[in-house]
């Protein structure tokens, strides 16, 4: 595998189409019997990463900083990862710097009961964690695969290695009128909180929609007074602030094709939190095929997506976190898809976010700078 990503990287160096970074790592790389980070305080020390970050699996990131600890904390969809330990209810990992993770255990000590629809089949999916009045609130997505009523739920802990204890949902499909109610994303804007959400559909009235909460972040006072920001072509959304502008990250595709997945993420970007998000072209995203493309596969990772929150280290650069799939390492012994951590540097041109070469780098690059807390 090395010999293929360094062969790679090379004719990427030569065709000046990409530039990249990979490594041949395998999963028992990166697990519980790596060292926990010192706490001692200690001089920042620049250095290289290769993706992936985390393997063997997790997909649908979600990524926060503990304050004050500067631990970063990851929670990723519940997966079988082929190792002989189950079903993991929300993995959670831990990082000083993005780059090396560990694994705490799962989010979740066993899986909520109030799904009572094909409530065998249903798992907790593609969550967001976000540190709300003092706690750590965990939206997550409740759901089977083609599930025509999949709701979102809430956890909530003191800490993000905590097992979180669940709150039950704050709706059904059904009850707030929007098809495949998954992805949840919490966002602060002034005293207001609100929860984003939304994944494919064809019907009428599919989208990513966003609707006010509670003051404590656990409930929707009105569900009536949803409004839609993207098309049902999207999934996952994620909103990033910066500049005077709202900049939308959708992932639009097949997420778990093995090889053959399609998922790629766009953006677009408005100057107010409902709206209208429009991409480079000026396009609105409510008109399904609109957005602008910037993460995209290539000859080595196929469907990257489905991303965090952009993180900013302590020099001011944005990083993005995502999951993507080795093409020659597309499935575990589970069957399920092999969808590994990665880590990409985000720069801005013209207002604009950008990867280079608009896909997941495979050669080494130089790592986040994070000072120790």
């Amino acid at each position: 595998m090395r010999n293929r990503h360094l062969k790679y990287g090379m004719l990427l160096a030569i065709t000046a189409c990409f530039i990249g970074c990979g490594k041949g790592s395998s999963p028992d790389n990166k697990d519980e019997t790596l060292p926990e980070p010192k706490e001692e305080p200690k001089e920042e020390v620049p250095g290289n990463y290769t993706n992936p970050v985390f393997e063997p699996i997790l997909a649908d990131p979600t990524v926060t900083r503990d304050p004050s600890t500067g631990i970063f904390y990851a929670i990723g969809t519940s997966d079988d990862w082929g190792d002989g330990k189950g079903h993991r209810l929300m993995p959670v990992l831990k990082s000083t710097d993005l780059v090396n993770w560990t694994i705490v255990g799962d989010a979740f000590l066993s899986k909520p009961t109030w799904k009572a629809e094909r409530a065998a089949e249903s798992s907790l999916w593609a969550g967001d964690l976000v540190k709300v009045n003092g706690m750590y609130h965990l939206y997550y997505s409740y759901s089977a695969w083609a599930d025509a009523n999949p709701a979102i739920g809430l956890a909530t802990s003191p800490s993000p290695a905590a097992p979180f204890a669940d709150q039950g949902k704050l709706f059904f499909t059904s009850e707030i009128g929007v098809p495949n109610s998954i992805d949840p994303l919490y966002w602060e804007d002034g005293e207001k909180k609100y929860l984003f959400w939304g994944s494919y559909s064809n019907a009428s009235n599919q989208g990513t929609y966003g609707v006010e909460l509670s003051a404590d972040g656990k409930s929707v006072p009105d569900l009536s007074k949803k409004f839609k920001i993207a098309a049902g072509d999207f999934e996952a959304v994620v909103l990033h602030k910066r500049d005077g502008y709202y900049y939308f990250f959708g992932s639009r595709g097949h997420c778990c094709d093995g090889a053959a997945s399609t998922y790629h993420v766009r953006i677009a970007r408005s100057t107010t939190l409902a709206g209208p998000y429009l991409d480079k072209n000026g396009k609105d995203i409510r008109e399904r095929g609109n957005g602008t493309l910037f993460l995209q596969g290539n000859d080595v990772y196929a469907g990257p997506g489905h991303n965090a929150r952009l993180i900013a280290d302590d020099e001011g650069t944005d990083w993005f976190i995502y999951h993507a799939i080795d093409k020659e390492k597309a499935k575990v012994s589970s069957g399920a898809t092999r969808r590994v951590l990665m880590l990409d540097k985000i720069t801005w041109t013209d207002g604009w976010p950008v990867i280079e070469g608009s896909s997941p780098s495979v050669t080494e690059k130089p790592a986040p700078v994070f000072k120790k807390k």
